[in-house]
């Protein structure tokens, strides 16, 4: 992995640890109270299994992320990454991007979450590089409904929404990384 690309003094510690692992408590406790009051949220023992372990892999992802750095920047646009990955992963299980979750065209969401980790992979982990690789998560993303819609299997203005929502999150998660590489790079060097 990439060395400490800080700038926050030598502090390695992440304040923002609680409120993620507190958000996703809350995130699971979400449907166990909804379900206290309305009959529309009825989740099964499984459904909280697997969402548990969505959660429990975004935060870990998180906290991996975070450790690469101290630098600010740098964490948010690794949160800002994994909060895409898991919305995406979460909306396709449970009401589908194209059409319905049963719906086979969804899948090629996860190959947009598959350009995404191999090119952090390529970059190490290292600013620059997680700029480039999430431009092209973006891009990726982009591609999913132009295939949809030239195949015809579904347009809608909810797809185009969502691909607006999905392509900003990770471009400005691409944006934050540039900040932390600008803000790694000493002044006056290329």
């Amino acid at each position: 992995m990439a060395a400490n690309t800080g700038n926050s003094g030598g502090r390695r510690g992440n304040r923002w640890r609680p409120a993620v692992w507190g958000a996703a408590a809350g995130l699971l406790l979400l449907p166990l109270v909804a379900m206290q009051f309305t009959g529309d949220v009825v989740w099964t023992p499984f459904d909280f299994m697997v969402f548990g372990a969505m959660l429990l892999a975004a935060c870990g992802t998180y906290e991996l992320g975070a450790r690469v750095s101290s630098n600010t920047a740098y964490r948010a646009a690794f949160g800002v990454a994994v909060a895409a990955g898991f919305i995406l992963v979460w909306v396709n299980l449970a009401v589908g991007i194209i059409g319905t979750e049963n719906n086979p065209a969804n899948l090629m969401f996860g190959g947009v979450l598959v350009v995404g980790i191999i090119g952090a992979l390529i970059a190490r982990f290292r600013p620059h590089g997680m700029a480039r690789a999430l431009i092209a998560t973006a891009v990726a993303q982009a591609l999913v409904v132009v295939i949809a819609v030239a195949a015809v299997i579904e347009f809608d203005f909810a797809l185009v929404g969502l691909t607006v929502f999905f392509v900003a999150m990770w471009l400005i998660s691409a944006g934050l990384f540039r900040k932390a590489a600008r803000e790694r790079t000493p002044a006056g060097a290329l």
